[in-house]
C-alpha cells in the first residue's frame, strides 16, 4: 500500500508561492503555524546548485576565519586597549553569543523567508564584524564579538537549511560534507591570516576582511532562488502573536540556562576556584533555569522552540549525541596540537599552523568522499563505523607525540583523525534530515548544530582542567627547580625566556606529557561515538524506482515508514 509522498517532494515556483500566500494575511484567525506546502516546487540544479553551494560554504569559512583569527590579534588588542583581564572575554564573547540563540534560529527559518533571513544573519555578522574593526575601548569589542556570534548562529544552520532546500536527500551528503569540511579551513587558516595582518597591517583587518570576501559570497546568494518547501506568511501578520510562533519564552528560559552554564565554565579554575559561591551559584542557576525551560518546553508541546517529540525522539537525540562527541574529540586535536608544536617544538604560531594543514586537508578531501559513501550506500550508520574507528585511532595515537617525535608520526597521526572527523562530519545532518519531516526540519538541524557548538564547549574546559593540573603534577616531577606557577603564567612560549638549558628538556617533557593526557580525553570522546552512532536510524537515503521506472528523491515512502517504525521502537 502507497503511502503519500513526504512533503519535501512537493516543490513550487516563486509566484505561486507569492500568490497562495496572500489569503493567509487576510484571515487573521487562522493558525499561522500550519504552513501549506509550496505545489509544483522543483530543486536547483546544475551551475546555479554549485554556485550556492560554493557562496554558502564560503559564508560559513568566513564565520569559522573569524573565530580563530582573534587569537593572534588579542596580544595588539590588549597592547592597544591595556585589557589583559579581558583576554577571557574576546575569546568567549563570540562564543555565548553564538550558543544561545542557536535552537531559535530553527524556528526563524520556518516561519520567515530562507534566503533573505540567511542575508540578515550575515548582515548581523558584518555588523558585529565592523564594530571589532572600528573598537575604540574593550567594552565596545566584546559587544561586537557578541554581535558576530548572533549572526554566527543563524549563518551555521542556514547554511545546512538551504542546502536542504536546494538539493534533494540523495544529493545532499556530498554537498553539505563539502560545505563543512571547507568551512573548517577557516580554523587553521585563521592563524595564519591573523598572524600577516598583524604583522604587517593593523589588527583591525582582521575584522575589517570580512566586509569584501563577503560581499562576493552574497553576491553568488541574492540573484539564485531558493526554493521554499512551505509557504510562508507575510511577516507583518506574525508580528502580533510572533512570541507564540517563535517560543520567545522558552528561548529566555534556556538562553540564560546556557549563558550561566558557559559563565561557569570560562571562570572556574580560572578567575574564580571551582568551589567559589560565583561559580557554584552560576551552576545551581543553570541547573534551575534548564529544569524551567523543561516544564516549558513540554507544556509548549510542538509549538516549542525544540518541540519535544523531535528531542525525545532516538534517531534526532542520538544524532546530536553522536555529532556533539564527534566534534568534542577533534576539537581536541585541532586546539592542542599547536600547543604541541609551539611549547614542546618551539615553532611559530603560524608555523604551527602549517603543520595542522595534514589535519584539515585529510578531513577535507574525505568529507566528499563520505558524502558519496553515503549516497551509494544508502545508509548512514556504516560510514559512521568507519568514521568512529579512524577517529578513535587517530586521536589515540596523538598521545604518542613526545619531544623529537618525527615529522612522519605527528603527520600520520593526523591524516588518520582527519579521515575519521572527514566521514563523520556531515552524517548527523543527514540522518536528521532522512527521519524528519518539513515541518520539523529546520529545527532538527538547529538542534544538531546545536549539539555541534554545544558539545566542544564543554569539552574544551574538560581539556583545559586536565592540562593546567596535569602540568601542577608533572613540573615539581621533572624539572623540581622550576616554578609550575610561573610556568603556567608565562605561556606556550613564554617559559623559554627564563628556564634554564638545564632544566628545559624536563620542562618539554612536561609539557608533552600534560597535552598527551588531554589526547586520552578526545580519544575516550570519539570511542563513544561508537555507542551512539547506533540510535541513528537506518533511513535508506537512495532514491526508490517508482512504478514508471523513474527515481524518486528518496524522502518519501521509506524515510516516512523508518521514522514511524522508529516512533515504535521509542
Amino acid at each position: 500500500m502507497a503511502t503519500p509522498k513526504s512533503l519535501l517532494d512537493r516543490p513550487s515556483t516563486p509566484k505561486t508561492a507569492s500568490a497562495s500566500a496572500e489569503p493567509a494575511n487576510t484571515d487573521a484567525k487562522q493558525d499561522l503555524s500550519v504552513l501549506t506546502p509550496v505545489p509544483d516546487r522543483r530543486y536547483v540544479t546544475g551551475f546555479k546548485l554549485y554556485i550556492i553551494v560554493a557562496a554558502v560554504a564560503f559564508v560559513s569559512f568566513l564565520m569559522l576565519l573569524d573565530n580563530m583569527i582573534v587569537s593572534t590579534a588579542i596580544p595588539r588588542i590588549t597592547d592597544q586597549f591595556h585589557s589583559l583581564p579581558d583576554v577571557g572575554w574576546y575569546a568567549s564573547a563570540y562564543q555565548f553569543g553564538s550558543s544561545a540563540p542557536q535552537p531559535l534560529t530553527g524556528k526563524i527559518y520556518k516561519f520567515f523567508n530562507t534566503k533573505w533571513t540567511y542575508l540578515v544573519f550575515f548582515l548581523i555578522f558584518e555588523v558585529g564584524s565592523v564594530i571589532c574593526g572600528a573598537a575604540t575601548s574593550s567594552a565596545m569589542f566584546i559587544t561586537g564579538r557578541f554581535i558576530a556570534g548572533f549572526g554566527g548562529a543563524g549563518i551555521a544552520t542556514g547554511s545546512i537549511t538551504i542546502i536542504s532546500l536546494c538539493a534533494p536527500l540523495e544529493q545532499r551528503p556530498p554537498l553539505i560534507g563539502l560545505n563543512l569540511g571547507f568551512s573548517l579551513l577557516g580554523l587553521v587558516l585563521g592563524p595564519l591570516i591573523g598572524g600577516a595582518f598583524t604583522s604587517y597591517t593593523t589588527w583591525r583587518w582582521c575584522f575589517y576582511v570580512n566586509l569584501p570576501v563577503g560581499a562576493l559570497a552574497v553576491l553568488g546568494i541574492i540573484p539564485l532562488r531558493v526554493p521554499e518547501e512551505k509557504i510562508k506568511p507575510n511577516p507583518l501578520a506574525l508580528l502580533p502573536r510572533l512570541h507564540h510562533y517563535l517560543d520567545l519564552i522558552g528561548f529566555a528560559l534556556l538562553a540564560p540556562a546556557v549563558l550561566q552554564l558557559l559563565l561557569a565554565l570560562q571562570f572556574g579554575g580560572q578567575a574564580h576556584p571551582w568551589k567559589s559561591a560565583v561559580v557554584i551559584g552560576l551552576l545551581c542557576g543553570s541547573v534551575a533555569n534548564f529544569v524551567v525551560w523543561g516544564f516549558w518546553n513540554r507544556h509548549r508541546g510542538e509549538d516549542a522552540m525544540m518541540p519535544r517529540s523531535m528531542i525525545s525522539r532516538r534517531d534526532v537525540l542520538f544524532s546530536g549525541l553522536y555529532v556533539a562527541f564527534l566534534t568534542s574529540a577533534v576539537y581536541g586535536g585541532i586546539y592542542y596540537l599547536p600547543l604541541y608544536f609551539q611549547a614542546v617544538n618551539g615553532v611559530s604560531a603560524i608555523k604551527s599552523a602549517v603543520h595542522l594543514l595534514p589535519l584539515i586537508i585529510s578531513q577535507l578531501i574525505t568529507a566528499g568522499f563520505s558524502g558519496v559513501a553515503v549516497t551509494k550506500i544508502g545508509y548512514v550508520i556504516p560510514v559512521a563505523v568507519f568514521s568512529t574507528v579512524f577517529l578513535s585511532i587517530g586521536t589515540g595515537l596523538y598521545s604518542l607525540l613526545q619531544p623529537g617525535s618525527s615529522s612522519g608520526k605527528w603527520i600520520g597521526f593526523q591524516i588518520l583523525g582527519g579521515v575519521g572527523f572527514g566521514a563523520g562530519l556531515q552524517l548527523a545532518i543527514i540522518a536528521v534530515q532522512a527521519a524528519m519531516n518539513s515541518e520539523e526540519l529546520t529545527s532538527g538541524i538547529a538542534f544538531v548544530v546545536f549539539s555541534q557548538a554545544f558539545g566542544p564547549t564543554i569539552a574544551m574546559t574538560l581539556y583545559n582542567v586536565i592540562f593546567l593540573e596535569s602540568i601542577k603534577d608533572q613540573i615539581p616531577k621533572l624539572a623540581p627547580n622550576v616554578s609550575a606557577t610561573n610556568i603556567v603564567n608565562a605561556g606556550a612560549t613564554g617559559f623559554r625566556s627564563f628556564v634554564s638549558p638545564e632544566d628545559l628538556p624536563g620542562v618539554l617533557k612536561a609539557y608533552a606529557n600534560s597535552i598527551d593526557r588531554t589526547f586520552y580525553l578526545a580519544a575516550a570522546l570519539a570511542t563513544l561515538c561508537g555507542i551512539f552512532l547506533w540510535g541513528m536510524g537506518w533511513h535508506d537515503l537512495r532514491g526508490k524506482k517508482g512504478e514508471d521506472g523513474t527515481k524518486s528523491t528518496g524522502e518519501g515512502t521509506d524515510v516516512d515508514q523508518s521514522r514511524e517504525d522508529m516512533e515504535k521502537v521509542a
